[in-house]
Order: structure tokens, then sequence, then C-alpha cells
């Protein structure tokens, strides 16, 4: 039997720099392209994410796609994790209930509303929920929610890196939710034969419960080692 040539086109090699090539100040890395699920997914598998801003008068809806790849790295070790006793507390007699990949549209778009203190606007731009809304679709990006009763409270989405979680971003409406909602997080993720999240730049919320920042050097090959590992994750 002959065998069956393909007329379809190759599918394009997306290809960025080295990440440790990204500006020691800012992480950044390069400018342009798009937000294909071919390119955002090539991108988050070596560690880079992509960030939109506004830059010299432009808004971020007008600035070509940014992509970065931080010096220090900010992660969250499982075995580190540090359950203050408010939370504990809080956790034991919570009513919650916790579902993953049950309404990503309703937690993307939560969370680009939400509002974040010292910062004008959202980096969520309309392009970005387009492009993550893809991914998700594509089996890529995924999301956890928070329940009370019917009502969403609080949600977190982010991306299947090969086997590492980058978490993008959260929300929440209910006190202590967003908290609660990271512990069951990780309860996931841990039962899956993962060890650490990426929370890619280190914020006073995660800190608490026990990020600490790496050198990019040690992130990486912590990254190539999840990927080796492939464990599913979702």
């Amino acid at each position: 039997m002959k065998k069956k040539i393909s007329t379809s086109p190759p599918e394009p090699q997306i290809e960025f720099p080295d990440p440790r090539d990204a500006d020691p100040e800012s992480g950044l890395l390069a400018v342009g392209g798009d937000f294909s699920v071919e390119r955002l997914t090539a991108a988050y598998r070596r560690g880079i994410f992509p960030w939109p801003m506004a830059v010299g008068g432009y808004s971020a809806e007008e600035v070509p796609p940014l992509w970065f790849c931080p010096d220090p790295r900010a992660i969250l070790f499982f075995e580190e994790l540090h359950i203050p006793r408010s939370l504990a507390r809080a956790r034991k007699k919570s009513k919650l209930h916790y579902t993953v990949d049950q309404a990503f549209l309703a937690v993307i778009h939560a969370c680009a509303e939400a509002p974040r203190p010292g910062q004008d606007g959202t980096w969520i731009t309309s392009m970005m929920l387009e492009a993550y809304i893809d991914l998700h679709r594509a089996g890529h990006a995924h999301s956890f929610e928070a329940w009370d009763g019917e009502t969403l409270v609080a949600g977190l989405y982010g991306v299947d890196a090969g086997g590492a979680f980058a978490a993008e971003s959260m929300f929440h409406t209910q006190d202590n939710a967003s908290k609660l909602l990271v512990l069951n997080v990780i309860e996931h993720l841990r039962a899956r034969g993962a060890s650490w999240l990426d929370i890619q730049v280190m914020t006073p919320h995660m800190e608490k419960l026990g990020a600490r920042e790496l050198e990019r050097e040690h992130y990486l090959r912590l990254l190539a080692e999840a990927q080796s590992a492939a464990s599913k994750l979702f």
C-alpha cells in the first residue's frame, strides 16, 4: 500500500529568544507577534508569558504583545506552604465548594473586571480575553472556582505549561474565598504529582502563604524537570 502524502502545510514553528536573555531589570524578552494558541503554548512551555501594559502614552490595547521572563521568579513550593491560624480556622468553618474548569469564562471576565489597587485599569485586555478563552478551549488554560451555594465567589485561572501550572490572575467577592481557593488549587495539583505553583511575580497575598522568589535559572530547571515528569494535571 502506498503511503499517503499529506498536502497540508506544516505547522508553523513558534520561536522565542532564550529566556535567559530577558532584560535584567524588567524581564522583558520580546515584542510583537500575536496571541494565537500556538504562540501562547510555545511561550509558557519556555517559561515566558505575555503582560500587556500601557507604554509611552499608548494604552495596553494599542501596544504590540510584550513577552516576559522575569528574574527573579515567584514560586510557591507546596512543602513550604504556610497556612495562618486565622485562615485555618476559616477553612474549618467554610461551607464553600470547589470546582475545576466549570466556569472559565465567568472567572476570566471577573478577573478582568476586578479593581486592582494602584493600577490604572487591567492588563487583561479584550485581546487577552479572547486569546485565553481560545487557549482554554484548546485544553491548555484552566480555571478553579469557589462557590457559596450557586454563587461564584472566587476564581483563579492559569496555564498548564506541560506539567507545571502558571497562575495568571484571580478574583474574590467574599473574605478569605481567594485564599481558600488557592489551598484547593494546591490540593488539586499536588494530587496529580506537582510540587510547586508558578505565580510569576510576587504578591503580598502569596508571600503570606509561603511563596518565595528564585533566580530565573533555577526556575527554568524546575520547569524542565516538571515537563520531563509529564504529570497530567487536568
